[in-house]
């Protein structure tokens, strides 16, 4: 299936779409952590969605087959760092990322993260961030097979 994948900066057409998969990788979130997401919510509504899309400085990437039908996003930050004790250094933070679960294992998401990689490089990225919940086992798995390693833990104790 990789072949037949397009990567493509996201539409303003393509939020309907969207807004399926936001509510898909939100489920997995409030099934996990129900005590800290909302069941039946997503993370942006269209109107975000909108002002997103039309922002250069926090780019979307869709995976779309043959007839133009997105199955994954990435939704990606640039940030800069650089104070006293930090290194100045660019960085693109990943800050959401799905694959519709009907296409999962067929390399969209391979497709998609080896795209805002070279992305990001040619922006002159020193490295690419991204949070995940540790309750998500599956993408925990697929983002180490990407090569992605720990950089630092936030850790918890609920009160």
């Amino acid at each position: 299936m990789k072949k037949d994948i397009e990567i493509r900066n996201a539409e303003e057409k393509d939020i309907p779409r969207i807004t399926e998969l936001l509510i898909q990788v939100h489920k997995v979130h409030s099934d996990k952590r129900p005590d800290l997401f909302r069941r039946g919510s997503k993370k942006y509504d269209e109107e975000e969605l909108k002002q997103i899309i039309s922002d250069s400085n926090s780019p979307i990437f869709v995976g779309v087959d043959e007839n133009d039908r997105v199955l994954g996003y990435v939704f990606c930050n640039f940030r800069h760092f650089g104070d006293k004790s930090l290194e100045d250094y660019d960085s693109v933070y990943v800050d959401d990322f799905c694959v519709d679960e009907k296409y999962r294992k067929n390399g969209v998401g391979t497709a998609l993260y080896d795209y805002v990689v070279k992305f990001a490089k040619k922006k002159g990225c020193h490295n690419l961030t991204l949070n995940v919940w540790s309750p998500n086992e599956d993408a925990v798995i697929f983002y180490s097979r990407m090569g992605l390693t720990v950089q630092k833990y936030v850790m918890e104790q609920i009160l």
